[in-house]
């Protein structure tokens, strides 16, 4: 440490702080006292070979870090790429001049275009705590944000990361679901038909944000989905289509920091689903997409109302920003097919795509409905026409062969994992099912570890309209672990009712 007192050396604490650079002082150090910091207190660090970041400061008893050393966190070290050792100048961090956009957001003021630019750059830039991008997130949740914010929000979000041009293709197609029906995995199956039946489909897609699986992380099962933007062109090139993980290539990577603070919260922002569904789609090189948004009293979108208001924004940030978005508002009243968790849900698109006899029909079916819309899009041939050529391409086997040749192209098919434990759970009554809550559901499946754990979720035995018998099983649950099994048990023993049996 100099004479000024403003440098100490790397030591690190080996401690998980997710993506939040976090630092640790000693309550006697000379740096914490003299620039007055306290616990949270946001501070920047700079190493010799220039890097430098943001990091909130946390203080540690004096026995608990040698003097003159800061304490680095996992991420923190990462960012900075210092060993152990290395001398890091410490100063007081900057003023985010964007905060104040975010409390003028707070009193309930519109924000122009150059305001969110900042905040998006800011947070980009991790110059936001974690707490600072809540902030930001629960102030734009609901309708709080414009037509005119979500626009600008969506041009910030893809400005700030890589855009993959297709300079050889005219038209560039893509389909998205807004998420909120457990086990409804069509992503794959509409990617395999419209390839196969000539399209352009490099799909980017995201991990999961409150559901049980997200695409990502249900192909992830199945396939290698960490591409670089290279390799997403290699894969393209040969087979017209790629199934990847958009987080790996730094398209709209300022999304990808807000999703973890909103899975903490469980939260989806009505405007920030907008820009970061077609953020990542312009980014990806997308002139044309599919947005699939289910309606039910469970799922995201409770009523028509709120479904009709966000398909008319989708439509109108898509126009601003040269995007084609055709909005389909199907049924979000039941779950999907029988598998919930990344590879059970796997295992349904695998089922569907081979043509097997238990393959779940209403999969199968919502799949060639989008596909079809698709095709129609591309072809304006109609949508009875674009639906019998997709179910021709399925039926033949022609979308199985697509989608081995994905896989091919990415590494290779994975077999699917299987869960260390497992539990049928049987109905306590006899009646017809008649409702099943999507939500509730969704979240036994997570207590059951899905999606960090591949194998666990559920498999349902039963959906609505079926009858069932006293003792007869309604689903089988999945875990990795015993305590998350008993976990999620203790979960829907508390909730037994989220399978309504009149």
């Amino acid at each position: 440490m100099d004479k000024n007192g403003r440098h100490l050396f790397a030591y690190a604490m080996g401690i998980n702080t997710h993506q939040e650079p976090v630092v640790y002082m000693r309550e006697d150090c000379p740096v914490c006292r003299a620039e007055g910091f306290n616990a949270t207190s946001r501070i920047l660090i700079r190493a010799t070979n220039n890097k430098e970041l943001i990091a909130t400061l946390n203080i540690v008893d004096s026995n608990k870090l040698p003097s003159g050393n800061i304490g680095l966190s996992r991420i923190a070290q990462r960012r900075l790429d210092v060993g152990e050792g290395d001398m890091l100048v410490i100063s007081q961090a900057p003023i985010v001049l964007s905060l104040g956009a975010v409390r003028k957001k707070i009193h309930g003021h519109a924000l122009d275009s150059s305001e969110i630019d900042q905040i998006i750059v800011d947070i980009n830039d991790h110059k936001y705590s974690d707490i600072e991008i809540a902030s930001f997130l629960s102030v734009c949740a609901g309708d709080r944000l414009n037509l005119d914010e979500i626009i600008s929000l969506t041009r910030a979000m893809v400005a700030c990361g890589e855009h993959i041009e297709w300079p050889s293709k005219e038209r560039i197609f893509d389909k998205h679901c807004i998420g909120g029906l457990p086990g409804n995995r069509t992503t794959p199956l509409v990617v395999a038909i419209a390839s196969a039946a000539g399209l352009t489909v490099p799909k980017t897609s995201s991990r999961s944000i409150t559901s049980p699986s997200g695409t990502a992380d249900t192909m992830d099962t199945l396939m290698n989905v960490n591409l670089t933007i290279d390799q997403i062109r290699q894969v393209v090139a040969k087979t017209d289509a790629c199934l990847a993980w958009g987080g790996a290539v730094n398209l709209s990577p300022a999304d990808d920091l807000m999703i973890r603070i909103e899975r903490a919260l469980d939260l989806d922002v009505e405007g920030q689903l907008i820009a970061s569904v077609l953020s990542k789609k312009i980014a990806a090189g997308s002139t044309h997409a599919i947005i699939d948004i289910p309606v039910g009293e469970t799922a995201k979108v409770r009523n028509q109302a709120d479904a009709d208001r966000l398909a008319w924004l989708f439509t109108e940030v898509g126009k601003a920003c040269d995007l084609y978005v055709r909005c389909l508002i199907t049924d979000g009243s039941r779950p999907i097919g029988a598998g919930i968790g990344p590879a059970e849900e796997a295992r349904d698109l695998l089922a569907v795509l081979k043509g097997q006899a238990d393959a779940p029909a209403d999969l199968t079916e919502r799949a060639l409905f989008l596909a079809a819309h698709l095709l129609d899009m591309a072809y304006h041939f109609g949508y009875e026409a674009g639906l019998h050529q997709a179910r021709s391409i399925l039926e033949s086997g022609q979308a199985w062969a697509k989608f081995q040749s994905i896989a091919a192209a990415q590494g290779g098919l994975k077999p699917l994992p299987s869960p260390h434990y497992r539990q049928t759970i049987h109905s306590a009554r006899s009646g017809i099912i008649h409702s099943i809550d999507n939500r509730r559901l969704a979240r036994l499946a997570k207590l059951a570890g899905a999606p960090f754990d591949p194998a666990a979720g559920l498999r349902l035995s039963v959906n609505i309209g079926c009858q069932v018998s006293k003792g007869d099983p309604l689903f089988e649950l999945f875990s990795e672990s015993p305590g998350e099994l008993a976990y999620a048990l203790s979960y829907y023993q508390a909730n037994m009712d989220l399978f309504h049996i009149e």
